[in-house]
């Protein structure tokens, strides 16, 4: 599934299309993970976009008109930017026409992905939007935000940065690689970390994050940016993947949490907590 690196670096590959008007929108399919609005053509059709943000995993294309395209990757969504001759593939499911040659293709071969329209003052009241925690990149997933939340928390760290409504924007790949970087383990509960754990954990968030952006984020299976070139941080994992190999002296292993696989280094991410 993409994650804030993919989907930030989506996003900027989007910018060359600001200010392009649409000419025509082909629709062909009528469901991804939901209906895609009916009236997608007629919302959209002549209008210019004025800007892309993104909001924890989400693709936000806002238009003159006060409308906005929100789009999400779902597990294997991707959006391409070409001006070229293009020839349709099996899974482009919106393809967006652009006046002077440019073509925005929604691609997602397992339809998990899903795209809304919404008034652009009105974004909040999409639940999905409102009831989001923290971005992982902002000023407010910071450290007393973090204890609020999880200071009475059972639940282990891992499982918590996946938790959307607490810190959005992080998957399991960066989570692995976050906790690694911070040497905490993924098996610490909530309440039993102290406030400088949550410190480093908050610190590798961001360098991580901010470092996978900078490498056009990781490229697994599915995911290229929208100019069809490949992320490049998966050549900086440390431990994702990496079962069986060794960091010094200490063994990568693989185990489930909450059906997600975890990689973690129990030489170096140690349970206890250290105060």
């Amino acid at each position: 599934m993409p994650e804030l690196p993919e989907v930030e670096t989506t996003i900027r590959g989007l910018n060359i299309l600001i200010n392009k008007k649409v000419i025509k929108i082909i629709t062909n399919t009528k469901k991804l993970r939901y209906n895609i609005p009916s009236n997608i053509s007629y919302k959209f059709k002549d209008q210019k976009i004025i800007s892309t943000e993104r909001i924890a995993k989400y693709i936000l294309i806002n238009f003159f008109n006060n409308l906005t395209l929100i789009i999400h990757l779902g597990m294997s969504g991707r959006l391409k930017v070409t001006k070229s001759s293009y020839i349709e593939n099996k899974h482009d499911h919106v393809i967006i026409l652009f006046g002077n040659g440019y073509k925005l293709i929604f691609n997602d071969p397992r339809k998990f992905g899903f795209i809304d329209i919404v008034a652009t003052l009105e974004l909040n009241q999409k639940k999905y939007i409102s009831s989001l925690g923290a971005d992982a990149l902002s000023i407010k997933f910071n450290t007393n935000y973090m204890y609020t939340k999880i200071k009475n928390s059972a639940v282990p760290i891992k499982q918590i940065l996946l938790n959307q409504y607490i810190v959005s924007g992080i998957g399991n790949i960066y989570a692995c690689e976050i906790l690694y970087d911070a040497k905490i383990s993924p098996l610490i509960q909530g309440k039993d970390l102290n406030i400088n754990q949550i410190r480093l954990i908050i610190k590798s968030a961001k360098k991580i994050l901010k470092k996978a952006i900078s490498y056009g984020g990781s490229s697994i299976k599915d995911y290229r940016s929208s100019d069809g070139t490949l992320g490049n941080f998966q050549s900086n994992f440390k431990v994702y993947g990496k079962e069986g190999q060794k960091v010094s002296k200490f063994e990568i292993i693989k185990i489930v949490q909450y059906g997600r696989a975890t990689f973690y280094c129990p030489g170096l991410q140690k349970e206890q907590n250290s105060n």
